[in-house]
């Protein structure tokens, strides 16, 4: 068998739970190693970096909030994946996938919304502004908070699975219309500065702790998420358990 072959019945195999356990077993720890390594030098690099001529220390949120966002949105398009396996592969991981990501998506919400609260404050004199960004960020919490409620709600995931994946796909519509609401309408909100055409127009001393912390975030939602399953797998598996030994009285 070629080495090609063997690295796909690898993958492959990672759709059985129990080997998805192990796996994730041997690999948990380096991620979390390189996570604490990466925060480490991000926030050195962040609170390195120089002062905004015109906001001062306060750009030093930025290396959160702008990060915090970023995985707002990387959290949920990673469970629209998951909802298309859950819908169209019947992948068994799919939707425990998706479960499990949707509480980390909605703690990244919550941050990049009380980091963006601290840093508009002094920057445009209020807390909260009802503009395109603010608002679609906050419709996309409220969709997290729904979807985690209707997991707990129905006790067979089975039952959920398929209409949990139904609305995730619905919704990912926000997405878009977060990342171009500040080209689509009149905001507050500055235009993109780093994912540009032309190349990123913040200054190297800023870009470069932004871009570590970035990574930070992102290894970070994938240590999370990857324990998140193994979770959901073995809360599964107990419910499962209890579900027979309830039958069996």
């Amino acid at each position: 068998m070629s080495e090609s072959s063997l690295s796909v019945t690898r993958v492959g195999d990672l759709a059985n739970p129990t080997r998805f356990i192990a796996f994730v077993g041997r690999v948990l720890p380096v991620l979390a190693g390189v996570t604490a390594l990466l925060f480490a030098v991000g926030l050195v690099m962040s609170f390195l970096a120089p002062e905004d001529y015109q906001q001062g220390a306060t750009i030093r949120i930025m290396f959160v909030h702008v990060p915090a966002a970023w995985l707002s949105m990387m959290c949920y398009t990673v469970m629209t994946a998951s909802a298309i396996g859950t819908l169209v592969w019947r992948h068994p991981l799919a939707d425990v996938s998706a479960r499990a990501a949707a509480p980390i998506g909605a703690i990244f919400t919550v941050l990049a919304l009380l980091t963006g609260s601290l840093w508009g404050k002094p920057m445009w004199g209020t807390w909260w502004v009802w503009d395109a960004r603010l608002t679609s960020v906050f419709v996309l919490l409220l969709m997290y908070l729904g979807l985690i409620a209707l997991n707990r709600a129905m006790d067979d995931p089975s039952k959920s699975a398929r209409v949990s994946a139904i609305l995730i796909l619905v919704g990912f519509i926000n997405i878009p219309i977060i990342k171009f609401s500040v080209d689509w309408w009149n905001t507050l909100h500055q235009p993109a500065s780093v994912v540009r055409l032309d190349g990123p127009t913040i200054h190297a001393s800023m870009l470069y702790p932004l871009l570590v912390m970035a990574l930070a975030f992102t290894v970070l939602f994938f240590t999370l998420h990857m324990a998140a399953m193994r979770n959901e797998i073995l809360r599964r598996r107990v419910a499962a358990l209890r579900r027979q030994a309830a039958r069996g009285r």
